[in-house]
């Protein structure tokens, strides 16, 4: 088999394969991800659905992943899951914009090696992808403040309750009226 430009890492089999397929509903993400992680060297397949997600992965079997948590059809672990069973030995990366500790879990319960909030940065991708062994990565240079963590959080249970101020404010613990407010505010800068 031979080597797509750039391959110089080796890939999860030792052969220095960089095939990758990414699964994001996002369009523009996807097609923005797909162009930079192909100038870094990979060879790029996208989907935009769990469905076309398994197709393709069932079809290619690529040496590594990066999948959104949340496809407008299902779960992006499904993604994961169908993955594994072609080639265990792959390297995946869950993207998700509502990130917390329970999802963290079960991405890598079924196989993901890391977990990034969206937006994610090519490179912090590819470090993911790439790295060796267990080790946490490096802090990020720009972490999201405690106020935008808060805010996005807010954000998560507010979308998970159908944007349902009062059952939102339940779950929060949180008094009704304070919750408006926060939600009719923009989101603090990081």
């Amino acid at each position: 088999m031979a080597e797509p430009a750039g391959a110089d890492q080796a890939s999860p089999t030792g052969q220095g394969e960089r095939s990758l397929l990414i699964v994001d509903d996002d369009t523009p993400l996807r097609e923005r991800l797909a162009r930079a992680l192909a100038q870094r060297g990979f060879t790029v397949t996208s989907a935009e659905s769990v469905k076309s997600g398994i197709a393709a992965a069932e079809a290619s079997a690529p040496a590594y992943a990066v999948v959104d948590l949340r496809l407008g059809d299902g779960s992006g672990l499904d993604v994961v899951a169908a993955l594994r069973r072609v080639r265990p030995d792959v390297r995946v990366v869950m993207l998700t914009g509502y990130g917390n500790i329970a999802t963290a879990v079960a991405a890598v319960k079924a196989g993901a090696v890391d977990y990034l909030p969206k937006p994610a940065d090519a490179d912090v991708i590819v470090a993911a992808l790439l790295s060796k062994g267990s080790a946490l990565p490096p802090p990020p240079e720009e972490p999201m403040s405690a106020d935008r963590v808060r805010w996005e959080h807010i954000q998560r249970v507010y979308e998970q309750c159908d944007r349902n101020v009062s059952e939102t404010a339940r779950r929060l613990r949180m008094h009704r009226r304070t919750l408006q407010r926060i939600l009719g505010k923009h989101a603090p800068r990081d």
